[in-house]
């Protein structure tokens, strides 16, 4: 990966949670709650999601990446958290602020990377060996799916109305 595709990377990252916020703000409390389904996450549940998977996931991954040899990667259920931090009863907008916070500092973590660092790697836990580069490309791909999702749902609950 070059500087130039690292920096169109890191951009899309940091745009995330302006997407996110942007997709939602027109919603009630009621409506960032609502579930189309029981096995699917409403907008809030998503947030909390987001949040969760940036502090706990992300952040921990990149530091043990940058600052340890071949280190382990642990998994986050992001369906278990779900249930057992009771996402949709948590305040949106606090939970939007933290994964801004945290996505913000990752973005610079990422900005501040030689290219050679990419390279570094670890054991993620039920994925196998994975580059700092590899990681990275999850992350916006997760962006990308979360989007998406949101996206769609803020559609079938405005089509609601």
């Amino acid at each position: 990966m070059t500087k130039e595709e690292l920096a169109s990377l890191i951009e899309f990252l940091k745009e995330t949670p302006r997407v996110v916020r942007q997709s939602s703000e027109n919603l009630s409390d009621e409506q960032r709650r609502w579930k189309p389904a029981e096995d699917e996450f409403s907008t809030l549940e998503n947030v909390c999601h987001l949040r969760d998977i940036e502090l706990e996931g992300y952040s921990v991954r990149i530091e043990k990446l940058l600052n340890e040899e071949k280190p382990f990667l642990h998994d986050l259920d992001g369906a278990r958290l779900a249930k057992e931090r009771d996402y949709n009863v948590q305040d949106f907008n606090a939970a939007l602020l933290d994964f801004s916070e945290a996505r913000a500092e990752n973005a610079r973590k990422l900005e501040s990377l030689a290219v050679e660092q990419l390279s570094r790697s670890g054991e993620f836990e039920g994925v196998g060996e994975i580059s700092l580069e590899k990681l990275v490309l999850m992350m916006r791909d997760h962006d990308d799916g979360h989007r998406q999702e949101l996206s769609d749902l803020c559609n079938r609950i405005n089509s609601r109305r």
